[in-house]
């Protein structure tokens, strides 16, 4: 099963599993195909747009683990 971390970039995160988009989408993140999201980091992703880092990892960890 894959594991994100604060750490993991918006791109790697996309290629484990393109389907997170809509989690990223519902929380204002509409720039997904933009070429420098794809290098920031969840963590940066999140403090743009005033996400709880934290909650959001906790969230996207839960979707994988339910694909697994």
């Amino acid at each position: 099963m894959a594991k994100v971390s604060k750490d993991t970039r918006i791109g790697e995160l996309l290629m484990i599993d393109e389907n997170v988009a809509p989690i990223l989408i519902n929380i204002g993140m509409h720039c997904l195909g933009c070429p420098a999201s794809q290098m920031e980091t969840i963590e940066e992703a999140a403090a743009v747009h005033g996400i709880d880092a934290d909650g959001l990892v906790e969230d996207i960890n839960d979707y994988l683990a339910s694909q697994a």
